[in-house]
């Protein structure tokens, strides 16, 4: 099942290039609370996943909107918290020039109001610092998770999506660096585990106005999925339509004004984001030089949009 959230904070399954609205259905359905409808519809889905089926199985395959009437949001807009993993691939720790990885990292947080929906635009806050792209795989957390071990993990998991995390390089903390409002384009919508299989062989891919930036799949991961829900789960309380994400392969770089960045990550989709520095201004703190050392930008092998 492929759940999108779209236009003014509707609901819908998505099949066949088209979006199927399901929001009168989950308004109805599902308890009143103060959360958002997916929020709502992750804590209860037991309850309604058989309506959701039952509308499915109903529905002609050209009911609904085509993909490209629409409007797509992030997939979650509210979660408690968006749980991080620090170098959690080797070749994006040889790259980074650290001397530790998540073993030692453990994770950190970003910001909630730093997610940005697919098609948005990423907005460079300074003109004098280097911000890079990251492409990730994120999981959405489906119940309240606590202590679970990594075998317990995967059945704390609503589902999957993918990410970008946008990062200022320089000394600040890294929740600093990266929980700039924009800095977490996600979506473009969430893919259930029925639907996706085992996150521990998924393939992404990123590209920067079509030139190909980074390439990797979740087998590569120094801490599964599994394993780091598992070990965030020991440290803080997770809650349904909490973002879980599981960090980045080698090849991050940086972007510019006008760029277009795409994430591409198997059996989910495409997300899609454009990068502004309209209104940039100096930055205000010294990390500048300082903190671990990225890789050089690559030649520039296509025009900005």
């Amino acid at each position: 099942m492929r759940i999108a959230r779209f236009d003014d904070d509707r609901l819908g399954l998505v099949r066949d290039g088209r979006v199927l609205n399901i929001t009168d259905q989950l308004t109805s359905a599902l308890s009143p609370g103060p959360y958002s409808l997916v929020r709502r519809l992750i804590t209860e889905f037991t309850v309604v996943r058989p309506i959701l089926e039952e509308l499915a199985a109903g529905s002609e395959a050209s009911a609904g909107l085509p993909l490209d009437e629409v409007r797509l949001r992030a997939p979650v807009p509210d979660p408690t918290k968006i749980v991080a993993a620090p170098v959690n691939y080797r070749d994006h720790q040889a790259e980074m020039n650290e001397a530790f990885h998540i073993n030692a990292l453990g994770f950190f947080l970003k910001s909630p109001s730093s997610l940005l929906d697919p098609g948005g635009t990423v907005r460079l806050p300074y003109s004098d610092r280097r911000f890079d792209h990251e492409a990730e795989f994120a999981l959405i957390v489906g119940r309240r998770t606590s202590q679970v071990t990594p075998e317990q993990a995967l059945d704390h998991v609503f589902g999957y999506t993918g990410l970008m995390d946008i990062t200022m390089r320089g000394g600040e903390d890294r929740s600093t660096r990266k929980s700039f409002d924009t800095f977490t384009p996600m979506g473009p919508w969430i893919v259930t585990p029925d639907e996706l299989g085992s996150p521990d062989e998924v393939g992404l891919e990123l590209t920067v106005n079509g030139a190909l930036r980074q390439k990797a799949n979740t087998r590569d991961l120094i801490w599964s999925a599994a394993r780091f829900l598992s070990y965030a789960s020991t440290v803080t309380v997770l809650e349904p339509g909490d973002v879980v994400t599981t960090g980045t392969p080698a090849g991050v770089a940086p972007i510019q004004s006008g760029d277009t960045v795409e994430l591409t990550v198997d059996r989910i989709g495409r997300l899609a984001v454009g990068v502004t520095a309209e209104n940039a201004t100096p930055c205000p703190t010294g990390g500048a030089g300082r903190g671990p050392v990225p890789p050089p930008a690559p030649p520039i092998t296509a025009e900005p949009a």
